[in-house]
């Protein structure tokens, strides 16, 4: 099941446990906007390559829709549809005044040379500038893009609409960007396996965990968690996977890789088959990297008794079922990712404010969120008698629904 169908269904099962009127249904589900532009660009040798943008504005009911931009091969409407859908939840879930929108580039930034990057993202920009803004839809970094792109999109964005740092979040520092904002999602991550750990009596330190992704989030999750007293036993990403049942010297492990290591060559633990990583024995898994990583295939032989969403839509839905018979909790992505979007709201909040916070402020407003955002789902969860996933969902589609019929939506 895609990614656009698995939200769908999500969505629609918390409607129905809603009660929610099957118009005011449909028009939750409709996308508010959907844009498709052609990005024709010279390349370093002259020749002219085209490529297809999207940005999709899903809903902007609670405040100006927000989500990211990826550059990517893979960039398709359903994919963009999908994850606007999820922003707008995972934005009312997280209590931060916003929608939900999500856009990217069909291309491999790999590819093309920081000056070939550039000339794409600006002529996006371009296309784009006149349907987003500081109130209206405000685009964050995702995956192959990064805080240079959002300068150059801040940079033309303005040349239209004068200066507006708050027309992008994810920024540098330099140009208006919050603190603490690169280490977000990895920390929120870590603050929602901690209350969800204490919802069960247990707590980081202790704990045994697997991590897949070793990106961003998966990386900061690591090194948080080591921090904590927390035992990183297997880590795992596109160059390898590897093992150490007395823990991984997580510190050890990032300088190994900023200084251009593989994981399989790191010489504190022994290779792994990585297609072995989902499935060994730990206390909390952590799925950072791609998407419909655990289906039905696999998730009959998870043995966590924990798996913390840190990546978007890693578990279809069959694997989802089978899961929840074998009793592992799932802490959904729509809530466990969230840590990103808030303090992307917080370095939004500073620009249009020109005060910006200190580093110990972010990290403590964002702790205040997450811990407020679960406490909520724990609530949605005995109301409606069900699992972690429909309380994030009917926390998050109670609260659009709430806000489309205060605005005035007739049906």
């Amino acid at each position: 099941m895609n990614a656009l169908a698995a939200t769908s269904r999500n969505f629609r099962q918390a409607s129905r446990l809603l009660g929610l009127d099957s118009k005011l249904e449909k028009s939750l589900l409709i996308p508010f906007r959907e844009i498709k532009v052609e990005c024709t660009i010279p390349k370093d040798d002259g020749s002219l390559v085209s490529f297809i943008g999207f940005r999709v504005q899903h809903d902007n009911a609670r405040g100006p829709m927000k989500g990211g931009i990826r550059y990517h091969p893979e960039v398709d409407p359903d994919e963009v549809n999908a994850l606007a859908q999820l922003m707008t939840w995972k934005t009312a879930v997280a209590a931060v005044p916003y929608g939900g929108a999500k856009g990217g580039i069909g291309c491999s930034p790999g590819d093309l040379s920081s000056s070939e990057l550039e000339r794409l993202t600006r002529v996006f920009t371009q296309k784009i500038h006149d349907l987003i803004g500081t109130h209206t839809d405000v685009p964050a970094p995702d995956m192959g893009t990064n805080a240079q792109t959002m300068a150059w999109i801040l940079d033309e964005y303005s040349k239209f609409h004068g200066h507006s740092p708050a027309v992008v979040t994810g920024k540098p520092i330099d140009l208006g960007g919050s603190l603490g904002r690169d280490a977000a999602t990895g920390r929120g991550v870590v603050f929602a396996t901690e209350s969800l750990l204490a919802e069960h009596g247990k707590s980081i330190s202790g704990s045994t965990f697997v991590i897949q992704g070793f990106g961003n989030v998966g990386s900061w999750a690591a090194s948080l968690i080591h921090e904590r007293g927390g035992k990183v036993i297997a880590i795992g990403d596109v160059t390898g996977s590897i093992k150490n049942n007395n823990g991984i010297d997580v510190p050890a492990l990032i300088k190994h890789k900023t200084g251009g290591g593989a994981l399989k060559d790191f010489s504190g633990a022994e290779a792994m088959d990585s297609k072995d990583l989902l499935v060994h024995e730990c206390d909390v898994l952590l799925p950072c990297a791609l998407g419909g990583v655990l289906n039905k295939e696999n998730a009959p032989h998870v043995k966590a008794k924990f798996i913390v969403e840190a990546a978007n839509h890693p578990t279809d839905p069959e694997a989802d079922e089978i899961l929840a018979k074998k009793g592992v909790v799932v802490l959904p992505d729509i809530y466990a990712n969230s840590g990103g979007v808030i303090v992307s709201y917080f370095e939004w909040v500073q620009n249009i404010q020109g005060f910006m916070w200190d580093e110990e402020k972010v990290n403590m407003e964002l702790k205040k969120y997450m811990n407020n955002a679960f406490n909520n789902i724990k609530h949605m969860c005995k109301s409606h008698d069900c699992n972690l996933r429909m309380g994030a969902f009917t926390l998050g589609v109670n609260r659009v629904a709430r806000a489309t019929l205060l605005r005035g939506w007739e049906a």
